[in-house]
């Protein structure tokens, strides 16, 4: 309601000593993808290779292993097929003098010189070692004469296998099984036995020499070096039966039990090596074996393949130990330059986003201050358009009041031009920072929530609405209904880039500038992230997104005042707008709120006026205080119009004068104030404004009802804490009646106020 403008404040805000433009340095390119993989594909490797590198070293170990085992027993087993076959040959030879020395004698003549007979078997027998006796035995089997004792103690072989394989003329017989006591005196001894022939050829009994076992043993044992070698040696004949062994075990030899060994040797086999689990030790071993001679047995050596393993381990833990120690040094440098890496990513995405954040915030903040220029333009284009708007508006009432019924339709054709006139002129002074904004403490966390039908509803069907809420989000304080409005401009924004859908992201979180960051914002804030996946900007579009005016939308499809909107409200709130766009890649608009600090308030309602009055009177007493011409004319007429008496004056500084001067009677006659209500615009020319008037007359003896016209967001919170009643400019016409009718109602119940 004036036609004196205030000029743009030309406060800098602190950037007069702040450059223009941030120049960022260029971003190195990181390949941490590369780099990345390269480090695994080298971990893997310095894993893989020397795995693959033990495992061929131990299989090749192995196999060698093995195969010295399998020389050294064809070696030792060549020795001891010599040593066996000179035993046994000797035997034979022995038995052949025995059969001499009793050829031609039958059982009597052998009894009758059993005393020669003995002394003439020690003698043969006992200049050998292996040899534990040597005895005669009868056809029947009947002990006639032994080596070991005179007289022969009564004793009869007939029922053993030795002797009833040789009177049969089986070969294998020739060497019996091992056995104990009789005429061995308890030694473990094996026989080896030749038939006596009569003169007639016939079976005359036979000639046995049991051979020491201990000594095959003792041989043995000293072939293979005492008892830590890993072999072991046994005698055995052709059946399997074992006649001698080294290393002793607990275990007694028992009869034979089919294996690998025992078929080779069945089937004739003169030598060979074979593997088998031997019953006496216990283990597999690798065996070597060799006939003796045309003699029914056997020598055979095993190796035991535990004792291969066990050297095979040792070498291998040493081969691991050599080989892997050094691997997981380079393992655990690999290990740790992949956790490294991971942090400087970390660190690399932490700064890129937080430059981007920076130069997108810098972006805000100059345009912001480019803003606040263009802003008051607008804001004082919108004040001019404003007037003009309320003076349309009173003479339309006016011309309504006086029953104009045959200009009914062009009137409301005016009137709803009247209404989208006053639609853009609150876009453009909410743009220009003039709009009176109402901040509330809001839980941001609780209130989002609940603007989630509002949003889809702004989005679509086709968009889908996500809302990522952060952990313990600060209040803010805000107008509700601007920051409403300001979420619809930016979700219509990103709707009409998602013409085929997407995605619409809602975030907030709490976020702190410092001031040595060197950020344009300095505190606590919540940051409001509303990101899209449309089409995105180019850089010269991105470049204006937030001028006024400036859209890129087809001829009536857009204002060019929604993101001009919501920058402005974030900047009157106390914080900063910041978009982010690329061609493609969708747009983010990050609303930097500040924090709210201590518990929500609300603004206090006005006081009801308390207005003094003699009389009941039809109509008010009102001080138009307005300083354009024409708006008061308007005014003026549409309320004598409606019955109230109406003085005007040009500014607050006239009107206090005016008021002053009515006191000044009211103090020396008893008279009343002259005036019943006071209208009175903020901004006019002069010492005082609007608000100034009604401090003054809040502090009147007489209280006098104030009420504020204005268009401007400027101290509007001082205008609050008056004693006053706000208007926003322009007004209806129609709420300004409603409110004199309840003040005429209440001055018309009111006693009269005595004088002060």
């Amino acid at each position: 309601m004036t036609s004196d403008r205030r000029e743009p404040a030309q406060e800098s805000r602190g950037t007069g000593s702040r450059p223009e433009e941030t120049v960022f340095p260029a971003v190195p390119e990181h390949h941490f993808a590369v780099r990345r993989i390269t480090l695994i594909a080298l971990l893997v490797a310095a894993i893989i290779l020397p795995c693959i590198f033990v495992a061929v070293m131990a299989f090749n170990d192995f196999r060698t292993r093995e195969a010295e085992a399998t020389d050294v027993t064809l070696r030792t087993v060549r020795v001891a097929e010599e040593h066996a076959l000179k035993v046994f040959d000797m035997n034979e030879a022995l038995d052949a003098r025995v059969v001499d020395l009793v050829q031609g004698l039958d059982d009597a003549g052998i009894r009758a010189r059993e005393a020669q007979i003995h002394d003439k078997l020690e003698s043969i027998g006992g200049g050998y070692p292996q040899v534990a006796s040597m005895s005669i035995f009868s056809s029947d089997g009947t002990l006639l004469a032994s080596s070991r004792s005179y007289p022969a103690p009564p004793m009869s072989i007939a029922a053993r296998d030795d002797f009833i394989g040789i009177r049969n003329g089986s070969v294998i017989e020739h060497v019996s099984k091992v056995m104990s006591g009789g005429a061995a005196d308890g030694e473990i001894v094996f026989n080896t036995g030749v038939a006596r022939r009569d003169d007639t050829n016939a079976f005359a009994g036979i000639v046995s020499v049991a051979l020491r076992s201990a000594y095959f043993s003792d041989f043995y044992r000293d072939l293979l070096g005492g008892s830590g070698a890993p072999m072991t040696m046994g005698l055995t004949r052709t059946d399997g039966a074992v006649l001698a062994h080294y290393p002793p075990s607990g275990r007694a030899a028992a009869e034979p039990q089919r294996s690998r060994f025992t078929e080779a040797l069945a089937e004739g086999r003169r030598a060979g090596v074979v593997r088998v689990h031997s019953t006496i030790y216990g283990d597999t071993q690798i065996v070597a074996f060799r006939r003796v001679g045309s003699y029914p047995v056997y020598v055979a050596c095993g190796y035991r393949t535990s004792a291969i393993w066990a050297a095979w381990y040792r070498h291998l833990s040493v081969l691991i130990l050599a080989m892997f120690v050094p691997s997981v040094v380079l393992w655990c440098v690999i290990w740790v330059s992949l956790k490294r890496l991971a942090a400087e990513e970390e660190a690399w995405e932490r700064w890129q986003a937080e430059a981007s954040m920076r130069r997108s915030i810098e972006s805000a903040y100059r345009q912001s201050r480019k803003m606040e220029a263009l802003g008051n333009l607008v804001g004082s284009v919108a004040h001019d358009f404003n007037n003009l708007l309320m003076i349309v508006s009173a003479n339309i009432q006016i011309l309504r009041r006086r029953k104009a019924a045959a200009f009914d339709r062009e009137l409301s054709a005016i009137e709803r031009a009247l209404k989208s006139g006053q639609s853009l002129t609150r876009q453009l002074l909410g743009v220009a920072r003039k709009q009176p904004l109402r901040n509330e403490t809001l839980a941001i966390e609780r209130w989002l929530p609940g603007c989630r039908e509002l949003l889809r509803a702004s989005l679509g069907a086709k968009v889908s609405l996500v809302m990522d809420m952060g952990v313990e989000v600060w209040p803010i304080r805000v107008d509700v209904a601007e920051l409403e409005l300001a979420l619809i401009n930016v979700a219509v924004n990103a709707r009409d880039a998602m013409p085929s859908g997407g995605r619409f992201t809602v975030r907030a979180r709490n976020i702190t500038f410092r001031h040595e960051d060197g950020f344009p914002l300095t505190g606590d804030f919540v940051q409001l992230s509303l990101e899209d996946t449309g089409v995105g900007m180019p850089p010269d579009v991105l470049s204006r997104a937030f001028e006024p005016l400036f859209t890129t939308k087809p001829k009536g499809m857009g204002t060019g005042l929604g993101l001009p909107q919501v920058f402005a409200f974030c900047e009157r709130s106390g914080g900063l707008a910041a978009i982010d766009s690329a061609t493609g890649a969708g747009t983010s608009v990050r609303l930097y709120l500040p924090r709210a600090t201590g518990e929500p308030t609300q603004a206090e309602a006005p006081a009801e006026p308390v207005v003094a009055g003699n009389d009941v009177r039809h109509g008010l007493r009102i001080l138009l205080v307005e300083d354009n011409d024409e708006v008061a004319a308007g005014t003026e007429a549409l309320l004598q119009m409606m019955g109230h008496e109406v003085t005007c004056v040009f500014n607050a500084d006239t009107a206090l004068r005016l008021l002053d001067d009515a006191r000044g009677k009211q103090a020396r006659s008893g008279e009343p104030l002259p005036f019943d209500l006071v209208i009175s615009d903020i901004h006019m020319p002069g010492k005082l404004n609007g608000i100034d008037l009604a401090e003054a007359i809040q502090h009147f003896e007489t209280k006098l009802p104030v009420v504020l016209v204005t268009g401007y967001a400027e101290e509007l919170d001082r205008a609050r804490h008056v004693d006053a009643h706000v208007l926003p400019k322009p007004f209806d016409i129609a709420l300004l009646d409603t409110f004199l009718q309840t003040l005429q109602q209440d001055l018309a119940h009111s006693p009269a106020q005595p004088t002060q």
